[in-house]
């Protein structure tokens, strides 16, 4: 190389060096975009490796599950160990599982913690850092269920934290049902210990349900809520819908992100696919709120 082509290799060099400086800063996202696989539990049951991998195409990165196989050793008919790879193939992770803890809501405390050991194991096997407690039966709606609920939260809480996990608890529309001033979502925040049980706040149905707005909630226990749920609401039928689609306005909502403690977030539609197929469903409810609400998060 002579002196003439050495001079400019190296002011192309210096050029290259310092284009990073020039560039725009391309602002990355803080938190990843989640899915509810319940949304999709049909696909799901059907060909779950399949389905899994539409949905990493359309752009999901983090899954919230449901469910659980035989003493927590499957999922969705996959062995925890297959699963994990599929998901590490496809560049997904799954934050939180919704599991089915309230069918031993009125069982004997061993028979409780058996179960939440088998909850256990599959959320270690998986990476989950959440095990939620998703539902509650009619029969378990009362005043004085709810606060026999609260001390069974506490002790799964405790339980869990030594496998060092965390509990969440998903709200509905029946926690903000009035008893004479009182209801199951006051007592809840109020009887729980918040290092222990942690709040997973369904927005559509606070929306709906509560009196209140979501912010009054952030502003009542501030850094517990480290999970939302984040649907639409039909304008005529007030069942759920696409994003963008309904009344349910958030970008106000939004701006309590960091105020409310929100670790992890998830999009769902429990029904009323308004193409009749949930797949497209959620392909439409992600390019909503990627154009229009991702960058407010």
């Amino acid at each position: 190389m002579n002196r003439r082509d050495f001079i400019k290799s190296a002011g192309a060099l210096t050029t290259f060096a310092l284009l990073p400086d020039t560039l725009p800063n391309i602002p990355v996202a803080k938190f990843k975009l989640g899915l509810q696989l319940f949304t999709i539990r049909e696909a799901m049951d059907k060909d779950p490796e399949n389905t899994l991998k539409r949905v990493a195409k359309m752009g999901y990165q983090d899954l919230e599950t449901y469910g659980i196989g035989d003493k927590g050793l499957s999922y969705y008919g996959l062995p925890n160990k297959e699963l994990k790879s599929l998901l590490a193939d496809l560049g997904l992770s799954t934050s939180s599982g919704h599991y089915d803890l309230y069918r031993f809501n009125n069982s004997p405390e061993k028979e409780l913690l058996n179960h939440v050991d088998e909850c256990i194991t599959g959320a270690l096997a998986l990476g989950q850092a959440y095990i939620t407690w998703p539902w509650l039966p009619p029969e378990d709606r009362s005043l004085e269920k709810f606060r026999s609920l609260t001390s069974k939260l506490n002790l799964i809480g405790e339980h869990v934290k030594k496998a060092g996990l965390t509990l969440a608890y998903h709200n509905h529309e029946y926690e903000f049902i009035d008893f004479e001033g009182k209801n199951g979502y006051d007592i809840i925040m109020e009887e729980t210990d918040p290092a222990l049980v942690k709040l997973q706040i369904d927005l559509y149905w606070v929306v709906r349900a509560s009196k209140h707005t979501p912010e009054y909630y952030f502003n009542k226990q501030p850094g517990r809520f480290e999970m939302w749920h984040i649907k639409d609401m039909d304008r005529v039928s007030h069942d759920y819908t696409e994003l963008g689609n309904g009344v349910i306005d958030y970008k106000p909502i939004l701006k309590h992100v960091k105020h409310s403690g929100m670790k992890y977030y998830f999009l769902e539609q429990g029904s009323n696919f308004k193409t009749g197929d949930a797949m497209n469903s959620i392909a439409e409810s992600i390019q909503y709120f990627k154009k229009n609400l991702q960058k407010l998060v």
